[in-house]
């Protein structure tokens, strides 16, 4: 044979075979539009065409930062979720939150024959392929570089301060909050320190492997101090070199009001436009649409938000916390944002209090972060802290307490020593006795694991038994008006309580004694647990009878909304599906507790939506409604193309709801 001909024949074999194998990336064509982003939250365009032999399980991974690994993606799409990808081509559009870090995208062909059952994510789908690379985009960054993002706020121990923490790309020049009673006059300036965390100090995987490490920024920290009560202040942060954020404000603490509002719950997590290696939380962003939607309405009154544990769920995927706080912005740039620990937030296999009895209830929520990102990005008030016993610095923000109007808030720690002889023990035992109870008459205590819950929790049973033992006597003697709790995704209200007996609550004139009310809010956003009676789909779960001591369970997603004077306080269920109230309950500054709205039929177990219960809250705020979701919802699209991501998931996979918390 002719020696070229030799020379030539493999290329030519080489190009058709090229022709036929979908592995071949130089076949197809990636783009993606706008090239630099302005802010987080801010959409790409991505369009792609020339698959040759398109896969319904062909799909597209999002990559940050674009040199990761094939299979360290962010997140996944899969190209089926566009309606022309059948022909090879298609578009798609993802929102992008800002990780100081440029993105890429790339494109896989998977079949099914290639499906790795062994090789899933936490719903037990198999994670997409990467043996076949068909294409790859061009770098996407963000234009505003390190401009200040997840700006929130809280309470310092002061009532005349506020703080204010966000996240810039830099740590090397000085960060500031400028503030003022007007909008167009910021002449108050407040220096934020700064501080960070790094790979070393995240305790297990993934939390400090490649795959879920992510850099987390600088996180500044500044405190506006001397303010006026009750005066709405407005503020911006960053610097003159980096640049400065859009203008907020929000509404300073009155020590003198006789009006408390909060809005509370457990367990939201955040939602992504995009599937990744972990359950996210799509009903996260209701949650939070109905509570801007209240906070609108308030007009100049103060109020403040309380994340009862289980904050993110990002559990070592850093990312996700990222998510979480671009998600939460919109509200908690307006008013405090508080939090207490969960086991997603902390539990590692060698945490420090790991008592023989809690080796199944101490594993591995937290992903290998040992309270660490929870540590350093919120800063609530009191200084507790724990020593982690590794690397990572010492977990913040475990108990501490403050008082806002009528009442006074207290959050504990289920996930760190509570008993007799602790620092935490002694802190509750200090704080409650310590109340003034002519200045706030009713005390909320906080904690993430309940005392009391009538769901198939019998893993937690011998903690809870030793919270029954030691913290509710304390309860009980220092008349504790509400203990609400998480950790259980649904709502659930008991009557006024005390080693499982209800007392009296002597609205027909007999006599009664203040016991506290406990109620499980864990419904913010996460889906795991199992409602009480069985589903279709798990026939062998037991039935959970309603006890007598249990007035009110709700499969409803949702929040609660506190509301209280010197002489009152309310405390009402609202649903995610429609805003309204569907379960209520008020108590007297006397302690005595009023038959609330769930309650008014008997112990009924409203498993899905029930009822809505009328209140003069929800009036007000419904006239209010339609002009202010207006600006939720377009933030929303924005931030979350939730519809294309349910139609790559219709697409694809199923979730599995597994019964974990």
């Amino acid at each position: 044979m002719n020696p070229l001909a030799l020379a030539v024949a493999p290329f030519l074999l080489f190009l058709i075979l090229s022709l036929f194998d979908p592995s071949t990336p130089s076949q197809v064509s990636l783009s993606v539009t706008p090239a630099a982003l302005a802010r987080s939250g801010d959409p790409i365009r991505i369009q792609w065409s020339g698959i040759a032999s398109p896969s319904e399980l062909d799909w597209l991974g999002i990559y940050s930062p674009p040199d990761s690994p094939h299979d360290h993606f962010i997140g996944y799409t899969f190209l089926s979720s566009s309606p022309t990808w059948r022909s090879g081509s298609g578009s798609s559009s993802l929102p992008l939150v800002n990780l100081r870090s440029n993105y890429s995208f790339r494109i896989f062909h998977w079949a099914k024959s290639e499906v790795d059952p062994k090789r899933h994510d936490h719903d037990h789908n198999p994670l997409p392929g990467t043996a076949h690379l068909l294409a790859e985009s061009k770098g996407v960054g963000f234009a505003s570089g390190s401009r200040p993002e997840q700006i929130h706020l809280a309470f310092t121990d002061n009532e005349d301060e506020m703080r204010v923490m966000f996240v810039t790309g830099r740590g090397d020049e000085r960060q500031y909050v400028r503030y003022g009673e007007r909008k167009n006059r910021l002449d108050g300036v407040a220096e934020a320190r700064v501080g960070r965390y790094e790979l070393e100090h995240m305790c297990e995987s993934p939390a400090n492997a490649s795959i879920g490490w992510r850099d987390p920024g600088w996180i500044h920290d500044g405190v506006i101090r001397k303010l006026k009560k009750g005066v709405r202040y407005y503020y911006q942060v960053g610097s003159d070199t980096g640049g400065w954020s859009a203008i907020h404000s929000f509404v300073s603490r009155d020590e003198d009001s006789d009006e408390t509002i909060a809005f509370l719950f457990g367990d939201m997590g955040t939602a992504t436009p995009y599937s990744t290696f972990l359950r996210t939380q799509d009903e996260s962003i209701a949650t939070m649409k109905w509570i801007l939607r209240d906070i609108e309405a308030l007009g100049d009154k103060p109020a403040f938000v309380s994340h009862i544990g289980d904050i993110s769920y990002a559990r070592g995927y850093a990312w996700l916390w990222d998510q979480f706080f671009a998600q939460i912005e919109p509200v908690a740039s307006k008013v405090a944002y508080h939090v207490c620990i969960g086991n997603h937030e902390y539990d590692w296999p060698s945490q420090p209090w790991r008592p023989d009895w809690s080796q199944r209830i101490y594993g591995t929520d937290g992903g290998g972060e040992c309270g660490v990102p929870y540590s350093l990005k919120f800063h609530m008030p009191g200084n507790s802290s724990e020593p982690t016993g590794a690397r990572a610095p010492p977990t913040r923000n475990l108990y501490y307490s403050f008082d806002m109007g009528a009442v006074h808030f207290a959050y504990i720690s289920t996930e760190t020593n509570f008993l007799p002889g602790s620092s935490q023990y002694n802190f509750i035992k200090h704080d409650l006795e310590s109340v003034d109870r002519k200045k706030t008459p009713f005390v909320v205590v906080q904690g993430h694991r309940p005392m009391y819950t009538t769901s198939n929790e019998y893993r937690d049973a011998p903690l809870r038994e030793r919270m029954l033992q030691h913290l509710e006597p304390l309860f009980v003697k220092y008349k504790v008006t509400l203990a609400l709790w998480g950790h259980v995704h649904r709502y659930e209200r008991f009557c006024p309580v005390n080693n499982f007996t209800c007392g009296s609550m002597g609205l027909n004139g007999e006599n009664w004694e203040a016991f506290p009310v406990h109620i499980v809010i864990g419904m913010a956003g996460q889906d795991w647990q199992p409602i009480w009676e069985p589903r279709a789909d798990h026939p062998n779960d037991p039935i959970f009878p309603q006890p007598n001591r249990s007035l009110y369970r709700g499969g409803e997603f949702g929040y609660t909304r506190l509301v209280a004077t010197k002489e009152k306080l309310t405390l009402s269920y609202v649903g995610n599906h429609d805003g309204e109230v569907h379960d209520m309950v008020e108590i007297l500054a006397s302690g005595q507790v009023l038959s609330g709205g769930g309650a008014a039929a008997g112990a009924i177990d409203h498993a899905d939506h029930g009822a809505p219960v009328r209140s003069t809250f929800s009036l007000y705020v419904k006239g209010a409604s339609v002009l202010l979701l207006g600006a939720f919802v377009g933030y929303v699209l924005g931030f979350v193309s939730r519809a294309r991501k349910e139609a790559a998931l219709r697409n694809s996979w199923t979730p599995v709801k597994a019964d974990d918390v």
